[in-house]
């Protein structure tokens, strides 16, 4: 016999009958858990009373700590914890109504086998759901199956119908007839030009500069080197230290000079004296050293596009990235010129950036980018948060929202631009968003992600559309005020199909001067996003294909 210490096999765990199991991940920054709690907990209550009308009991998988005043699972060690107590066959609930890291429970979801339904609560004061979006995605990338609802209030037909469905069958079937598969391209000269620029991408390759890889737990948001690099698109990857670094080595008069150019443009700024709750010009200088340090930190490694993750990093050090992340999305922008001062960064262009560190965003911003400016249109593009949305006058209005990195060409120019603080509940350094309303306008959105083991790209036609003051200002104060807003069309998606399709939290938005550009542009797209052996889907009513 050998003195070898086996590990104690663990006792199974039986899983009660008609019974689910609920986790609800949060976030990393307690400040966020703590404030959105109270919506949790409602939300919980309401999915509770559902699954009790139709005969099952629903059991919360870990407590509410006394310590903390939550009831989020809060790192990924949490996360292990948690699903080492739940029966491996049990139906499982993770519920959302705030932002949530996917990776605290990540793991727990790879290896459970019994059916898991994700829910969220549809509105607008938490992101819940950008949280369940993100946390979808990850599902999807993994290739674990799930089901996923949401609703208002928990109380309609669609829901309850929902709920039974799961728990008799183990999942939910949604309409997602309006997907379909890129057909044939016609020889036309758009689809001519995107397969000579993907034929140029993938021949010449191009780098994406990734300050910390792995932003916010967004699983769904990194690319594999395999999947990413056949495109012809590889990583740089970058430190934020090396950023702030950077950071410290530019000159006030440099900032000053920035701050100088966006106020000789228009831009304003909501400036108060308390740091702790109010924007201050000093944070705002830290933003526009940033701005000038990623420009040149990208001059150096030849980046083509950057992004800086941020939050969990920086966030410790300086004011938010958002203020450098537009400007750098937006062609019109401060010059900036090298270390030596021989030469402008970048000169005319954009440095498409890449919020959050979103790789699938790094995709489509390049690709956009290149068609954009090969069809002689401003290639300015950005994510958004898919934050929320109601009908109004008869259609259903989306609310994209991001943390203030749109270029300000959306807004109509940097004369409709406004900075606000960021809120000290996600931002406690504070600094400035470019807050405004988006213009009206004709618009392609779309989203790259990984979807069966490959990169894949789902192609809509929108508007964004112009809602009276009240109602925008109605819409900004049900969610970020602080935030830059843009009221979406979807064109041929009803709400519920654009939730049970899109695979990730964030989606792409690129203006074209009128519905028949926008047309031909999502046209060359596609070709180009095609010949880069990305799997294209066109999503919704897209005319020209």
């Amino acid at each position: 016999m050998s003195d070898y210490r086996f590990p104690a096999s663990p006792e199974p765990i039986a899983a009660p009958p008609r019974t689910a199991y609920l986790v609800a991940s949060g976030d990393l920054r307690e400040s966020a858990n703590v404030a959105g709690w109270p919506t949790q907990a409602a939300l919980e209550k309401a999915v509770g009373e559902v699954f009790d009308a139709v005969g099952w009991r629903v059991i919360r998988a870990h407590d509410v700590d006394p310590e903390t005043g939550h009831g989020f699972i809060s790192s990924q060690r949490m996360g292990l914890d948690v699903f080492a107590r739940i029966p491996p066959e049990a139906p499982l609930i993770v519920a959302e109504a705030v932002w949530q890291y996917s990776h605290h429970v990540l793991a727990g979801l790879r290896s459970h086998r019994g059916p898991i339904l994700t829910v969220a609560n549809f509105a607008g004061d938490w992101p819940g759901l950008v949280g369940l979006l993100g946390l979808n995605a990850g599902l999807t990338k993994m290739g674990v199956p799930y089901s996923t609802l949401w609703s208002v209030d928990f109380t309609d037909d669609w829901f309850v119908d929902g709920v039974r469905a799961w728990v008799g069958t183990g999942r939910i079937v949604h309409d997602t007839s309006h997907v379909r598969s890129l057909p044939t391209l016609p020889e036309t000269a758009e689809v001519a030009l995107g397969r000579a620029l993907g034929e140029e991408m993938t021949r010449s390759k191009a780098l994406i500069g990734v300050f910390d890889e792995g932003c916010m737990g967004m699983y769904n948001a990194i690319f594999d080197d395999e999947l990413l690099n056949p495109t012809g698109i590889y990583k740089e990857r970058l430190s934020q230290s090396a950023l702030y670094a950077e950071m410290l080595r530019v000159d006030d008069r440099e900032a000053d000079e920035v701050f100088a150019w966006l106020a000789e443009r228009g831009m304003r700024f909501r400036f108060g004296s308390d740091a702790a709750t109010e924007l201050t010009r000093d944070q705002v200088q830290w933003q526009l050293k940033m701005y000038i340090a990623a420009l040149r930190i990208a001059d150096d490694f030849g980046l083509d596009a950057v992004g800086i993750q941020y939050q969990q990093g920086l966030k410790d050090l300086v004011p938010a990235s958002d203020l450098a992340e537009g400007i750098l999305n937006s062609t019109d922008r401060p010059p900036v010129r090298s270390r030596d001062g021989a030469r402008e960064l970048y000169a005319g262009v954009a440095l498409p950036h890449f919020n959050e560190a979103d790789e699938g965003v790094a995709v489509d911003a390049l690709v956009t980018d290149r068609v954009w400016r090969a069809m002689g249109m401003v290639p300015d593009n950005t994510l958004h948060d898919v934050r929320w949305g109601e009908e109004f006058d008869g259609r259903f209005v989306w609310v994209y929202e991001i943390s203030g990195a749109v270029p300000a060409s959306h807004l109509g120019g940097w004369d409709h631009a406004e900075g606000w603080r960021q809120g000290p509940v996600f931002f406690p350094a504070g600094g400035a968003t470019i807050n405004g309303v988006s213009r009206p306008g004709e618009v392609v959105i779309s989203r790259v992600f990984i979807a069966d083991g490959v990169l894949q790209a789902d192609l809509m036609r929108g508007s964004v559309v112009s809602l009276p003051p009240e109602e925008t200002l109605r819409r900004k104060q049900a969610t970020n005020p602080e935030w830059p807003i843009a009221h979406v069309v979807l064109h041929g998606i009803t709400r519920d199909q654009f939730m049970a399709r899109h695979r990730a939290n964030h989606a792409q938005l690129v203006y074209a001067p009128d519905a028949e550009t926008a047309d031909r542009a999502l046209v060359a797209k596609a070709a180009m996003l095609d010949r880069m052996g990305i799997r294209v889907n066109l999503a919704g009513d897209v005319e020209a294909l």
